[in-house]
């Protein structure tokens, strides 16, 4: 094809944010690293980076809540601890520093996680243990130290 022809090739429209979100993201992308300022969606971009932030502080309180869902139960219901909740504290642990460690930001936000990831882990503790819902304290009992470094164990040897 002689450069002519490809000249009179009419370009792709641009994707749109509301259209094809994929497309939009690559799109956005290229140009922001081939330096085309002038071609950026900045208003969705802002949003969009926001969201990244709001989506680790997500992932935070889901892990704190796991972590403290499973030392209720484990507390709790000493006849039904299991390894699984074992693990399951000690995996959600390892989710929690890596929140940490690539967002050190975040440990600013944390007794708001804190205090989220709990009010959730109460209420399923309520709902998965069937004991009445005032056996949970309102608020939180354990320190930072206790939900991140207490020791649990079912096995003799663990």
């Amino acid at each position: 094809m002689s450069a002519g022809k490809a000249a009179a090739r009419p370009q792709a429209k641009a994707a749109g944010y509301d259209e094809d979100f994929y497309t939009w993201t690559q799109e956005q992308g290229a140009r922001l690293r081939a330096g085309k300022l002038d071609g950026l969606d900045l208003g969705n971009l802002a949003e969009e980076i926001e969201s990244l932030g709001r989506s680790q502080f997500a992932s935070l309180v889901s892990a704190l809540r796991v972590v403290l869902l499973h030392m209720l139960k484990f507390d709790h219901q000493p006849a039904l601890r299991s390894r699984s909740w074992v693990v399951s504290i000690a995996t959600h642990r390892e989710h929690v520093t890596d929140e940490w460690e690539e967002s050190p930001g975040l440990k600013g936000r944390l007794d708001e996680a804190l205090t989220k990831a709990y009010r959730r882990a109460r209420l399923e503790a309520y709902g998965e243990t069937g004991l009445p819902l005032h056996v949970f304290p309102e608020t939180c009992p354990y320190s930072l130290d206790e939900i991140m470094n207490r020791p649990f164990a079912i096995d003799a040897d663990a």
